[in-house]
């Protein structure tokens, strides 16, 4: 069995210049909490670190803990208190992952966007995962699945589905006669 090392432990000070948001993070955060959070982080500091992963050009991405760094971003009294940098603990995941981590993070905590979820699921599928993939990394049923994808309401997330007809209609042909449901001129 291979140790496994939680990032917890090796949290790092990064400027929060070199850190940036990721475009797919469907969690909202409504005023009041975003000011509870900065009252928060005002009068306790910074009590759990970013989540981020390291890009290729060196920076790093949130995963988790954007609304922590837009308080900093935000907030001037913050930043100075602490020096520019966040709290930062880095995980390697590869893209999908990485976006099934974020909503992780996110679903196991709060409220999120729709739409922000249905353009990430049609991400994945786009990416080639599976409907078995997405519901296993992501943290969503069969049905919540389905339902993300018909509000979509496009047919490339369907691709891999075999449907059948629930009704048929059969028209019966008669050769003989035609009916005329015309009214008279």
């Amino acid at each position: 069995m291979t140790k496994f090392n939680s990032p917890v432990y090796t949290v790092m000070r990064v400027p929060i210049d070199q850190i940036q948001a990721n475009a797919y993070n469907p969690n909202a955060v409504a005023p009041p909490e975003m000011a509870l959070l900065y009252k928060s982080i005002l009068e306790d500091g910074y009590t759990m670190p970013i989540v981020c992963y390291r890009l290729e050009n060196g920076k790093f991405e949130i995963v988790d803990g954007f609304h922590r760094y837009k308080v900093m971003k935000k907030h001037q009294d913050i930043y100075e208190r602490e020096g520019g940098c966040l709290p930062v603990v880095v995980i390697e995941k590869d893209i999908s992952n990485r976006m099934a981590s974020t909503i992780r993070h996110n679903r196991a905590r709060g409220s999120h966007s729709i739409e922000l979820m249905v353009n990430i699921v049609r991400d994945l599928v786009d990416g080639g995962m599976s409907d078995a993939w997405i519901i296993k990394n992501i943290g969503m049923d069969t049905d919540e699945l389905l339902r993300l994808k018909q509000i979509s309401g496009l047919q490339s997330l369907f691709v891999d589905k075999d449907f059948n007809r629930a009704w048929m209609v059969e028209i019966e042909k008669d050769t003989n006669h035609v009916a005329d449901n015309s009214e008279p001129v």
